[in-house]
């Protein structure tokens, strides 16, 4: 995700008689509350901070793909040790998504750039070339398309750096988060909130169930869909994205792995009534049709589902609403994750977002110098909605374009959904096709965590039409297909995820 430097005053210009904040509270233990609490306490040491984990409550406990922000920030951020992380966490890899979506049989989207760059000696960007077949247009791609993990260097060993990202299953995750934090001086202690207390638009204490009263400078909700302090609490309002993501339930299940391939990408298939995603566990295949209770029951999703997928046996039904709160910052309360907002799965967003809210407020506590200021939170709240906004423009690209199906359902996407700030991007992207150079004048306000590449890989993917078609001669693409053809060669000889995970076992692994 794209960083930006927060532009308020220094902090010697902050008002003086404002409170400081040296206490932390974190309200909830998944991931998001983790995380959180883990960027704090590395980038400001000195702050007292401490989670509070309801054991009552539980996780959502589902499959969980990452982007390539999260290895970036565990690593090289937070300074987890890489040996430790894939001993505890045991994550497999993926380059990307793997996209059955659209008129092609498939294509794929991945971390690295395929379409806001242009191959050298060509005159023209990827994507005018790419309207018949996108393939092999990044080493990522070409990586996915013969479903290695990674390339290979001397020795034959697997080369793992790069724009990768993970599939973790979230208990896993959330236990080896967990021995992090106490490590790293972060209390973390288990108990079960039953009410806040609030005066002047701010949070004075907690109440929890076991009778202890607990009280801190800044909160932070981490506490999920049931925002416990800045909706319940606090009142905030909440903004739908419903007239952009129809989608309000999702069906899970899956099986133990037996001799399936474990692909390096997330599977994001259409559906009759949604859309479907597959992700890669090493001893498990987890699935998750996300759908629309306004065009099916949960009873025929499940069908749906079952019959795509014949080993599934157990089924659950999540129930979940698009949107954001207008303000994730508010008095001394600082929403991060899902108690911020909430897309759906699509695109694997919601650890990328937790990441990039606890950075901003991190950095926010930097500038003021560990001071609430007004001008910072309204700084905050303004980066972080553009983030969210982005998020559900990106994914109704998705919806808007896919003419997979001619079910109710997608009739209904292609028809009504809204493109919010990203329509006037489509617009140009009508006139002037995959150019790079000239779409990046329409992009909307910073943050741009998509930018160009993230809009063409869906567009041109999808083969979106547009009025800049262009035929390239004979020579030019044979030139353009010999740089596709260095890249398939390097993938061919690369290594699956299974051998990938072999070797970083072997006792002789170094990580560099």
């Amino acid at each position: 995700m794209a960083e930006e430097t927060p532009m308020v005053s220094h902090p010697e210009s902050v008002n003086p008689g404002s409170s400081k904040v040296r206490r932390v509270l974190v309200l909830g233990g998944g991931s998001a509350g983790l995380l959180a609490a883990l960027t704090l306490k590395r980038l400001h040491p000195a702050l007292e901070v401490s989670l509070v984990y309801s054991s009552e409550l539980g996780v959502i406990g589902v499959g969980e793909g990452t982007t390539a922000v999260f290895p970036a920030h565990l690593f090289e951020t937070l300074g987890i040790p890489k040996e430790e992380f894939y001993r505890e966490a045991r994550p497999t890899w993926k380059q990307g998504i793997r996209l059955l979506w659209g008129p092609r049989e498939e294509f794929f989207y991945d971390f690295e750039f395929q379409y806001d760059q242009r191959f050298e000696g060509m005159p023209k960007a990827n994507g005018f070339y790419a309207a018949g077949d996108c393939g092999d247009l990044s080493q990522a791609g070409a990586l996915m398309g013969r479903d290695k993990a990674f390339t290979t260097g001397p020795l034959g060993r697997p080369v793992i750096k790069g724009q990768y990202a993970f599939h973790i299953e979230n208990h896993r995750l959330v236990s080896c988060l967990e021995s992090i934090a106490r490590r790293s001086g972060i209390t973390l202690e288990d108990d079960t909130l039953e009410r806040a207390e609030v005066d002047a638009g701010k949070v004075t204490a907690l109440h929890f169930k076991s009778g202890t009263t607990r009280s801190a400078d800044l909160y932070i909700d981490a506490s999920g869909f049931s925002a416990e302090l800045i909706g319940k609490a606090l009142a905030e309002p909440f903004k739908s994205f419903s007239d952009s993501l129809f989608c309000d339930r999702a069906v899970i299940g899956g099986w133990q792995r037996e001799d399936e391939p474990i692909h390096p990408y997330t599977t994001a298939e259409t559906m009759y009534h949604g859309w479907c995603w597959q992700i890669e566990h090493e001893t498990f295949i987890n699935r998750g049709y996300v759908y629309s209770s306004n065009f099916v029951s949960d009873e025929e999703a499940r069908a749906e589902l079952v019959a795509k997928n014949p080993k599934i046996t157990e089924t659950r039904v999540v129930k979940f609403r698009s949107g954001r709160y207008e303000r994730s910052w508010v008095g001394n309360v600082v929403a991060i994750g899902n108690a911020s907002g909430f897309v759906e799965p699509l695109e694997a967003t919601a650890l990328a977002q937790v990441i990039y809210e606890s950075n901003w407020l991190a950095e926010s506590l930097r500038q003021t110098g560990y001071h609430l200021d007004e001008a910072m939170t309204a700084a905050f709240n303004r980066v972080v909605g553009i983030a969210w906004d982005e998020i559900r423009d990106f994914l109704a690209y998705h919806y808007r374009f896919n003419t997979r199906h001619n079910t109710p359902f997608w009739m209904h996407c292609r028809a009504h959904t809204s493109l919010g700030n990203y329509q006037t991007f489509h617009d140009f992207y009508q006139e002037v096709g995959p150019n790079p150079v000239l779409l990046v004048h329409a992009l909307p306000a910073r943050p741009n965590i998509y930018g160009v590449e993230g809009f063409l890989a869906m567009l041109v993917g999808m083969q979106v039409p547009h009025e800049a078609s262009y035929q390239p001669g004979d020579a030019e693409f044979e030139a353009f297909r010999a740089h596709r053809n260095k890249l398939a060669a390097q993938a061919k000889g690369g290594v699956s995820v299974r051998q990938a995970l072999d070797a970083i076992r072997r006792p002789s692994w170094q990580w560099t």
